[in-house]
């Protein structure tokens, strides 16, 4: 089987880019994976762990909208009950599990990606590459998946009850009281929240970054500097971001709830919700997502950056496809 390098090489994503000259390590080499699972790390963790507030109210807005019936009116309860430092509950595994799961989410998406196209072959991978981008980020997907879901069964139990305030009361006690299972109880609803999510993340993202060289940036990507570059990874990220939220949304309801009360299944809890009740904290929810995975990609690619990893162009056409087509030229 060839090594992960030599599939690297062999694939329309590996193109070198003058911009990127004197890169620390080679594309598709291991030194180049782990480097982009520092990256997810820096992206997910610090984004997440930075609107809390906000997940914080999402998520109560989601188990209680009856006292939580809107984003402003949730903040003024919950300043009211707690004050300030109400906010911020839920941090710490917030930023342990997502930092974990953005570990697996990029470093593997990168990893899958390689791989998937050295299968599929150099033309095919061009031609097909929606398609492989939706599977590459999916497979990730569910191994970070797995990552996140004891923290974020702690996350939700801290925020949405009075069950216990921080990670250190509150993971030995669920642990202790209900078993191991517990933190594994939301990961069929995490894996339908966030694997969709992810999906529209990656390829919106990928097919936003192909659109904006092509129709709105008025010179090719190897002569923009680093900074125009990160301000077209921030846009496209936004974008992407926006149907991430939407997509993922009614998942996100069910997580949400099982993780406050795990005596109830998935099927039950979107009977009780109904169409409407999915769809509680959508508003809020696209704020957070939207300015959450501008950031996440802008961190991600600014983290390549500071590490001079090497950072391709969007995919072109193959020679060899070019000549099958009679594409010349200009």
């Amino acid at each position: 089987m060839s090594s992960l390098l030599e599939v690297a090489k062999k694939n329309p994503f590996s193109t070198p880019v003058v911009a990127d000259a004197g890169t620390s390590c080679e594309f598709g080499s291991t030194e180049y994976y782990l480097k982009c699972m520092v990256g997810g790390a820096a992206s997910c963790g610090l984004t997440h762990t930075l609107v809390v507030p906000l997940d914080l109210v999402k998520c109560r807005m989601q188990v209680d909208s009856a006292k939580y019936p809107s984003l402003g009116k949730g903040m003024k309860v919950t300043l009211a009950e707690g004050g300030a430092k109400a906010l911020a509950r839920g941090w710490a595994p917030t930023l342990i599990g997502y930092s974990m799961q953005g570990t697996c989410k990029f470093g593997f998406y990168e990893i899958f990606k390689n791989i998937y196209a050295g299968m599929m072959g150099e033309e095919n991978a061009y031609l097909y590459r929606t398609s492989l981008y939706l599977i590459a980020s999916a497979s990730a997907e569910f191994f970070a998946d797995i990552a996140l879901c004891p923290m974020e069964a702690v996350k939700v139990r801290i925020q949405t009850s009075d069950y216990s305030s921080t990670l250190r009361d509150c993971f030995p006690r669920m642990k202790a009281e209900e078993g191991t299972g517990t933190f594994f109880r939301g990961l069929k609803p995490l894996w339908m929240r966030q694997i969709p999510y992810t999906m529209m993340k990656f390829a919106c993202f990928e097919k936003t970054v192909e659109a904006i060289y092509k129709y709105v940036v008025p010179k090719p990507r190897d002569q923009c500097s680093k900074s125009e570059q990160l301000v077209v990874t921030f846009a496209a990220g936004y974008i992407a971001g926006v149907f991430c939220a939407i997509v993922s949304h009614p998942a996100d309801s069910v997580v949400s709830v099982i993780n406050k009360d795990p005596s109830k299944g998935a099927g039950q809890i979107l009977k009780e919700m109904g169409p409407k009740g999915v769809w509680k904290g959508l508003g809020a929810r696209i704020i957070m997502i939207g300015t959450l995975t501008a950031l996440q990609w802008f961190i991600y690619d600014g983290v390549k950056v500071a590490l001079r990893l090497p950072r391709p162009p969007p995919p072109s056409m193959p020679e060899s496809l070019k000549k099958k087509l009679g594409i010349t030229e200009e």
